[in-house]
């Protein structure tokens, strides 16, 4: 961007300097070949001291930058005075302060579009992260209700299960409000899945089957918290909880290629609008974490065969490290 823009200042500059024709090429000649080589010797010495810069304030940082830009543009006007011009009089040195003020108001533009540059990005930064601790925030009331309801049956009959419940559902919510991790190992959102379906095994007994098809190998594969267990809930709540027989919930995680598909398939689901709009929610705020993370490599699509409803989420394959792991694998 430095050598286009500064080529493109020299274009500009040759073109005024004509005084016959559209440009002045000796003019454009020497003069690019200065301005590229203050240019990238510029850069090239702010890239030598960007961790020492990095440290300063904006505003020493600003100075320090300006200064080496004009000692750089210094150094060259003396040194190509010196070729061309070996006699050095008042003329010569007004022609280098002039070089010297258009190299610092040149300097200090490029630096204020870097800064605003920075703060947009800064600002996009902090409205994704609000943005997805507003989606990963969301809980579903019917769950917890019901889950309320079982664990307040269960107390009675078996106190064990009860406290079981009450920590499965006390980890669900744990992860609802842990707003710091963008990215989570799958092993830890498959062992959120098994603690989900341990609460509706609970409460729907012999109607819930659930099958588990995990590759081994991708338990540190990287995926946003809450990614997965809100399509399996899904599965729950529209596919098993309408149909008085139940049904199965079937689980599988694959690596193809540079990808991992993650596939939740279910009986399927009643076609009532309250039931579909609330799968389409879902599969929205899904979707919208994804873009926000992975952009267009991840993609989430849902289908449906005969009577199997299938809900299918590739993410691009990213390790994380080992250490970011909690919770056991499937």
């Amino acid at each position: 961007m430095l050598l286009v823009t500064s080529e493109l200042l020299v274009l500009v500059l040759a073109i005024v300097q004509a005084e016959s024709g559209w440009i002045d090429w000796s003019f454009f000649g020497l003069l690019s070949l200065f301005v590229q080589w203050t240019t990238l010797t510029s850069a090239a010495l702010i890239c030598v001291f960007r961790a020492k810069l990095a440290q300063l304030s904006i505003p020493m940082a600003t100075l320090c930058i300006v200064g080496i830009v004009l000692l750089d543009v210094l150094a060259f006007s003396l040194f190509a005075d010196s070729l061309l011009q070996p006699n050095q009089d008042l003329a010569a040195w007004q022609s280098i302060a002039k070089k010297m003020l258009m190299a610092l108001l040149i300097a200090l533009i490029v630096l204020r579009y870097f800064y605003l540059q920075h703060q947009w990005q800064e600002q996009r930064e902090a409205e994704m992260q609000a943005h997805l601790a507003a989606l990963q925030a969301r809980i579903q009331p019917h769950f917890l209700f019901n889950s309320m309801n079982t664990i307040a049956s269960l107390i009675a009959i078996n106190p064990e299960q009860a406290e079981e419940a009450v920590l499965d559902l006390s980890e669900l919510f744990r992860a609802s409000l842990r707003n710091t991790d963008q990215l989570v190992p799958l092993g830890r959102e498959l062992e959120l899945c098994r603690r989900y379906l341990g609460i509706e095994a609970l409460r729907l007994g012999d109607r819930l089957h659930v099958e588990w098809d995990i590759a081994p190998g991708l338990e540190h594969q990287a995926i946003p918290p809450l990614a997965l267990q809100p399509l399996v809930e899904n599965a729950i709540y529209h596919g098993i909880q309408p149909c008085a027989a139940g049904g199965t919930v079937r689980i599988e995680a694959q690596a193809r290629g540079q990808f991992v598909y993650l596939l939740v398939q279910n009986p399927k689901p009643d076609q009532s609008g309250r039931q579909h709009e609330g799968n389409r929610m879902a599969l929205g705020n899904i979707q919208s974490r994804l873009a926000a993370l992975f952009g267009e490599p991840a993609v989430l699509k849902h289908s449906q065969q005969n009577d199997t409803y299938t809900v299918t989420l590739r993410l691009p394959r990213r390790k994380l490290p080992s250490q970011s792991s909690a919770g056991s694998t499937l």
